[in-house]
């Protein structure tokens, strides 16, 4: 139940979340359709690929294909001024995306036998391979490769589960709110992950007497 649960909820945030940067880059409609059931179903997909699930088993979950159909028609179909003010909602839908499917992606690996790496890296990827595969489609810089805290919650989600720090349904949806309250509010204050720090100050050379001095 619980795993239906998380599948449908990821299902219809990662489609509306993709649809809606389709619309933002003025695709047609195959190109919001193809960018929204990619962000649906690409961190399973890649999940499947790397604990050697067979990747065509995706295409027995047919019930989820027409949520999500029927999400990106329905986004689709909102009046434009709507559509903008919807915008705001982007990083609500993609955080709802981003722990379901990041608990989804844990709880099968721990229920595989997978090593707590393993478990780390499925929930991870499971995810946030979504919303890597729309960025990349849309011609945009992935979420996870730039200073904003993304990934970190899918690492966070899998090292819990892996260390069987999560059991049970409630317990499963306590950490699914929690994630999704992280993810935004990482998003209003603008935590980031450290960077290299580079000096990039420019020398300027100032003649005195002769002499050069530098700053």
């Amino acid at each position: 139940m619980t795993w239906d649960v998380l599948n449908i909820i990821g299902t219809i945030a990662f489609a509306i979340s993709g649809a809606i940067i389709a619309m933002e880059e003025n695709y047609d409609i195959f190109g919001i359709s193809v960018l929204g059931l990619t962000t649906a179903f690409g961190g399973g997909m890649i999940r499947n690929l790397l604990i050697g699930i067979p990747v065509d088993t995706i295409w027995t979950q047919h019930y989820l294909f027409e949520i999500a159909l029927l999400s990106i028609i329905i986004v689709y179909l909102i009046p434009n001024p709507v559509i903008r003010y919807w915008n705001k909602w982007g990083t609500f839908f993609d955080a709802i995306g981003l722990a379901a499917f990041s608990i989804q992606g844990a709880n099968f690996a721990v229920q595989s036998g997978a090593p707590l790496s393993a478990v780390i890296i499925a929930s991870t990827l499971t995810g946030v391979g979504g919303g890597l595969v729309r960025d990349l489609l849309a011609g945009r810089k992935p979420l996870i490769f730039q200073s904003e805290i993304y990934a970190a919650w899918g690492i966070l989600t899998g090292l819990l589960f892996g260390l069987h720090w999560v059991h049970g349904t409630v317990e499963i949806m306590i950490l699914f709110m929690m994630i999704v309250s992280l993810r935004v509010i990482s998003v209003m204050y603008k935590w980031s992950l450290p960077k290299q720090f580079k000096n990039r100050t420019k020398e300027k050379s100032i003649s005195i007497s002769g002499r050069h001095l530098w700053r």
